[in-house]
């Protein structure tokens, strides 16, 4: 089973939210494996869902020139999934199968297409395994029960 793992837009989202310190920690944590290891992946599209939450939705948004240091040293290196014919084509199916939501399953087939065994995000069903990858929820721990 492969080590390579997928990280959801959520993780790099919560790694700026000083609101929840423990999910603050855990996707720093992550983020940093991801980049030290070489074991973490994104796709293009987690690229794009990030930079547009934190240029416009963050509290304080982060400024451009911000954006593109953080672009540069931990979205680009981690981004291994851009879109093709192939992409889309699996990410119909999955939707199709588990009734997902379109870009849900795109993260998914991205994952898949990247050979990851796990997929980091807290807004897929979490233990549940498609297709060789397994949805993991990184803050399981942290919530209430």
């Amino acid at each position: 089973m492969s080590a390579r793992y997928f990280l959801d837009t959520n993780v790099f989202v919560y790694s700026f939210d000083r609101r929840s310190p423990g999910k603050q920690r855990r996707s720093i944590d992550l983020i940093h494996t991801a980049l030290s290891s070489g074991e973490g992946v994104i796709s293009t599209q987690v690229v794009q869902e990030f930079l547009n939450v934190a240029t416009r939705k963050f509290r304080v948004p982060m400024k451009a020139k911000d954006a593109r240091v953080y672009l540069r040293q931990v979205l680009n290196p981690l981004c291994q999934v851009f879109p093709d014919l192939a992409l889309y084509e699996s990410c119909l199916e999955i939707q199709k199968r588990t009734k997902f939501s379109f870009y849900d399953s795109l993260i998914l087939a991205a994952g898949i297409s990247a050979g990851c065994s796990r997929l980091y995000s807290e807004d897929l069903q979490a233990n549940r395994e498609i297709d060789g990858i397994e949805i993991t929820n990184p803050y399981i721990d942290l919530q209430p029960s």
